[in-house]
This record gives C-alpha cells, sequence and structure tokens, in this order.
C-alpha cells in the first residue's frame, strides 16, 4: 500500500464534511491534490471542465441550489487567478465556497520562479479565510476551520498548497516545535447559531406591522426557505409581496400575493406600491437601488435581516430584526392581527392582473424579428413544475424575471450582486450536478455564451442532460439601453456580421443543436429539445432592437432617451418600429 501523502489529509476531510463533488482543471501546480483525488474517487467525484472561472461558477451554483459547501479546484498561478471572477460571485452573494490552489514548492518561493504568484495576497479582499498551508502537519485542522469560516461567514474560503507540502508524507511534522501548542485537533461540524430573533424585538416588530394599513412586503434571497411564512405573514398583515430578482422563488408569481419585482427589471404594480404603502417589511433582502426603494422617513421600515451589519443599511428602520427569516417568522406570525380590509391588497391585485395581460401580449408568436419575450414564454409554458432556470446578466434577465413563472418547486438562479456575464451555462452544469433527475434549462444571450462556450462539450462529456435557449441578438443588449438611458447614442455594443450559429457547435459536440429565425419555429424547436436525452442548444435569433423598459418609465429616463435619438441613434428607426409594434400589442386587448 503507497504511503499515503498529505493531500489525501485534505481529501479524506473533504469527504467527511459531506463534499461529493469537486469542479476544477488539473495543472503540474496541483498533481499531489489530483492523485490525493484519484486515491479517493470513491468518495469525492471529480468535474474536469475547460475554464477555471467556470469551475468556481459551478461551485456557487451548487452552493445556492443546495445550501452546502461548494468546492473548486485550480493549480498555481493562471489558473488560481481565472477563479477570481466566479469567486467574487460567491463573496457578493454570500455563498459557502472553498477555493483550492496549487503553489510552487516552498523552496523556490521568492525567487521569480515560473507561475510564482502569491494567491494569498491575490485572494485577500474575496477570501474570509486565506491560508497557505506550508506543513502537513496543520491538516486537517486548517481545512476544518476553513470550511466552518466559509459557512459561517457565507462566504469563500481559500487553502493553497505548496507542490512539495502535497506530496509529502502525511505524518510528516519537519519543523521542531518552539510555541506552547500542538496542531489543531478539531472535528468536520458546523453549528449554526440559534435563528430565531429575540421576543422584545419581536414584539415591537409586530406593533409596527399591527398599525399599519398599507403594508408591502419586499422579500429576497434570505426567505427562499421561508415560503410557506411569507405567505402567513401576508396573508395576515393583507400585504403584497414584491420579491428581489435573486428572491424571485421565494412565492410563487401566481399566487394572490404577488406582485414581481421593483427595479429596472420589475413591475409596474411593484412600483407603485413602493410609492404607495406605509409600512414596508424587508425580509432576508438587502435590496441595493435605493432609488427604487420609499423616500427615507416616508415610512415604518420592520427588517429580518441574518446579518446585523447589514440591517439598516439601505433604509432608516424603526426594528432591526436579527435573526433568520424562517424562524424568525414563525415567532412573529402569532404576534399578527389579521387585517380584516382586504382593500389594499385588492387594489394591488386587480393591478398585477393587468400587468399579466399586458406581458403575455407581448409574448407574441407572430413578430417578426423575434419579439425575445416570446421564447421565455414558451420556455415558461413548456417546462416543468419542478424545473430549475438559470440566467445570465443583460437583456435576458429582464425577460426571465417578467416571463419565466415560478409555480411547483421552480427555482431560478443568477449571479444577483455581481451581475457578471456569463454564469448561467456553468450555473445549469454545477446544478445539474446537484439535481441529476431535474429539469435544468440554462437561458442565456450570445455575449455571455461565447465567453465559457466550451463548457457545452464539459456537459456532453459528462453526460448531462441541461439544455440552453440562447437569446441571440448579436450584441451587448443591455449596455445598449444603457448608454442611451444616459442620452447618448449607443456605441461598440452590436457585433457585426455573421450572426453566431451556436446550433452548429451543439451538434459539433455530439449535443442537439436547432438554429431558428422564424417564429414559428420556435416552440417546436424547444419542444425537442426538452424532449432530447442529452445536453441541447436552441439558438434564437431574436429582435435586437426590443428595449427591455422599466416597469415604470420616468422622466428623466423618457427624456435621455429621447436625448439619445437627437443626437444620432443609428438604430432610431428600427427601435420605434419595435415600440410601436409593443404598444399596438397591449392595446388590442
Amino acid at each position: 500500500m503507497a504511503q499515503q501523502i498529505a493531500s489525501e489529509l485534505l481529501i479524506e476531510r473533504l469527504a467527511d464534511w459531506g463534499v461529493d463533488t469537486v469542479f476544477g482543471l488539473p495543472g503540474d501546480g496541483i498533481n499531489g491534490i489530483m492523485e490525493g483525488l484519484r486515491r479517493h474517487q470513491d468518495r469525492v467525484k471529480f468535474v474536469l471542465v475547460h475554464h477555471e472561472e467556470a469551475a468556481a461558477f459551478m461551485a456557487t451554483a451548487y452552493a445556492k441550489a443546495t445550501g452546502k459547501l461548494g468546492v473548486c479546484l485550480s493549480t498555481s498561478g493562471p489558473g488560481a487567478i481565472h477563479l477570481l471572477n466566479g469567486l467574487y460571485d460567491a463573496k457578493l452573494d454570500h455563498m459557502p465556497v472553498l477555493a483550492i490552489t496549487g503553489m510552487q514548492e516552498t523552496s523556490v518561493l521568492g525567487t521569480g520562479y515560473q507561475q510564482e504568484v502569491h494567491t494569498d495576497k491575490l485572494f485577500m479582499d474575496v477570501a474570509e479565510y486565506n491560508l497557505v498551508v506550508d506543513n502537513p502537519a496543520q491538516l486537517p485542522g486548517v481545512v476544518d476551520i476553513a470550511i466552518r469560516t466559509a459557512l459561517a461567514r457565507r462566504g469563500v474560503a481559500h487553502l493553497s498548497f505548496p507542490n512539495d507540502v502535497q506530496v509529502a508524507d502525511a505524518d510528516e511534522d519537519p519543523y521542531q516545535h518552539v510555541a506552547p501548542a500542538r496542531p489543531p485537533a478539531t472535528a468536520p461540524i458546523y453549528l449554526p447559531p440559534p435563528g430565531r430573533a429575540r421576543t422584545e424585538d419581536l414584539e415591537t416588530a409586530a406593533a409596527v406591522l399591527n398599525a399599519g394599513e398599507k403594508i408591502a412586503i419586499l422579500a429576497g434571497v434570505g426567505a427562499l426557505h421561508a415560503r410557506d411564512e411569507v405567505l402567513a405573514v401576508a396573508d395576515r398583515l393583507g400585504a403584497p409581496v414584491i420579491k428581489t430578482l435573486s428572491g424571485k422563488a421565494v412565492i410563487p408569481d401566481d399566487s394572490e400575493y404577488a406582485v414581481g419585482g421593483i427595479g429596472l427589471l420589475g413591475t409596474r404594480p411593484g412600483e407603485n406600491l413602493v410609492e404607495d404603502c406605509d409600512t414596508l417589511f424587508m425580509i432576508g433582502t438587502n435590496f441595493p437601488y435605493t432609488q427604487h426603494l420609499p423616500q427615507p422617513g416616508k415610512v415604518k421600515v420592520v427588517q429580518i435581516e441574518a446579518d446585523p451589519t447589514r440591517a439598516g443599511l439601505r433604509m432608516p428602520t424603526e426594528v432591526p430584526v436579527i435573526g433568520d427569516a424562517k424562524e424568525s417568522l414563525q415567532a412573529l406570525i402569532p404576534l399578527l392581527t389579521r387585517k380584516s380590509d382586504r382593500g389594499h391588497l385588492e387594489k394591488y391585485q386587480k393591478d398585477m392582473a393587468k400587468w399579466r395581460s399586458e406581458m403575455e401580449d407581448l409574448e407574441n408568436p407572430k413578430r417578426s424579428p423575434i419579439a425575445p419575450q416570446y421564447p421565455m414564454g414558451v420556455i415558461d409554458d413548456l417546462a416543468a413544475d419542478d424545473a430549475i432556470l438559470t440566467c445570465d446578466s443583460g437583456t435576458i434577465a429582464t425577460w426571465a424575471a417578467r416571463h419565466w413563472t415560478i409555480r411547483g418547486d421552480r427555482r431560478f438562479y443568477l449571479s444577483g450582486n455581481l451581475a457578471t456575464m456569463a454564469p448561467g451555462l456553468p450555473y445549469a452544469l454545477g446544478i445539474q450536478h446537484a439535481f441529476p433527475g431535474r429539469q435544468v434549462i440554462a437561458y442565456v444571450g450570445d455575449g455571455g455564451f461565447a465567453m465559457l462556450m466550451a463548457e457545452f462539450l464539459t456537459a456532453v462529456r459528462a453526460g448531462l442532460p441541461i439544455k440552453v435557449v440562447i437569446n441571440n441578438n448579436s450584441s451587448l443588449g443591455q449596455i445598449l439601453w444603457e448608454q442611451m438611458v444616459l442620452g447618448y447614442p449607443e456605441f461598440g455594443v452590436r457585433f457585426p456580421s455573421p450572426v453566431a450559429d451556436f446550433a452548429a457547435w451543439a451538434t459539433a459536440c455530439g449535443g442537439y443543436g436547432a438554429k431558428v429565425d422564424n417564429p414559428k419555429k420556435v416552440e417546436g424547436a424547444i419542444k425537442e429539445a426538452l424532449a432530447f436525452n442529452g445536453p441541447a442548444i436552441v439558438d434564437i435569433d431574436v429582435d435586437p432592437n426590443e428595449p427591455p423598459l422599466p416597469g415604470k418609465v420616468a422622466y428623466d429616463q423618457a427624456k435621455k432617451f429621447t436625448q439619445a435619438f437627437l443626437k444620432g441613434q443609428p438604430h432610431k428607426v428600427a427601435i420605434a418600429t419595435t415600440l410601436f409594434k409593443d404598444k399596438i400589442e397591449q392595446l388590442k386587448r
């Protein structure tokens, strides 16, 4: 039997923590760790990817979808650098991820050796725990500390292993001990803090909420596990529920309490509710776009927040309640008095019914070029009630926010606070690994897909039946409209001809591919893709001049939009024509 090496202590400890999957890309900076994975492949699966950034996205998505630790692995130097964007996604969305990187052997550090990048310094900002392991005696103790820190602080932990430490004997302890201490003897256990808020805070919160007459609930990602409780509170208070984009799955979109979102991707009823309410109840959200929140002092604010540093961060808060959303709401509900007057709620139910009709009108199957709302509507109609949709950042996020209906056990994931391009495809792979029996669909733009499209080949080789629908407008659509809203004509945001054919890439990889430029073929192509026993891509050429207008257009936004036209917006006729078509569809009812 081979002598146990230090890397085995790492892999064994990951398995003890319940880690079953590591996403990564090998290199000569982690050959020892790869050997540890080979020797323990019966306990921990290594998923080979094509780019380290994708590995970090997969680990982040795995953590988001499972609530467990996500783990990614890269070699030293350039491999570790590639991880960073995906790790910042985890950091900003507060997801527990462990990043493991290699480093040059200790005897050459500081000499300018090939690929010598001091990853502990590189990762200082992104990581809550950050350590170069330079003695096998530190293992497995520092692995426990790193994982426990990632789970407790909801962030990234980073362990870097020099090459010689990786392959050292597992029981090697090369240095004389001079401190009155020994290496940590720890256990692979994490005990979360109690989640119930203090009774006095809950009582004060209940008093404010019971006194409110026009209450709005703003629920975020921190309430995803508290659907029943949020609905119960909404019923007692007669309160419509606004959902942040990352919190879209908190309650079903067809719920009588749901009014969609707020912000640029939100709904008109959601925006009106913010202006109309006298009490705002924020649950599990740190919504950053304060321009779309009530003016400070205009409303009473109650907030349930797990992290004390984020309580009252966006709005002055009468009652900051520190605790887990589910446990705290369970204790709060008996303190709330059910409001008999349902007029406030009924007003927004009517407004929301009208909004839904307007959104349905925009899913016009006859429009040519294809309206981008239509493919998303088709996906919504055909997908399973427990399907998981991943999404990139950009205009596709607007179409998904408004046309992907949360019902049953559907879920929705995207890069919330980093709002980076390209995570939709690797997110789908990471989540499909976690839930092999569920339908996982990536809804992405051509810009984001092109960045990490090699990971579709990863899906084919791994036998992951993900479905990818590409909203192909041959442009960086969100940036285009952001330029115009600033009053500037678009510049540098449309890709020149030819239009990419990503379906050809799908078939070249061995998957299903369909290229669609006729609205009559959209539904059939998506049906075939969903039925295909393997990875599939449907690449749909959509109207690039469809603006993702806010739910409620402000005067200043309309003014700047007009200024862009007057300054020489190059596609103003096509854009005006598209806006006219949208209005016609809404007026048909």
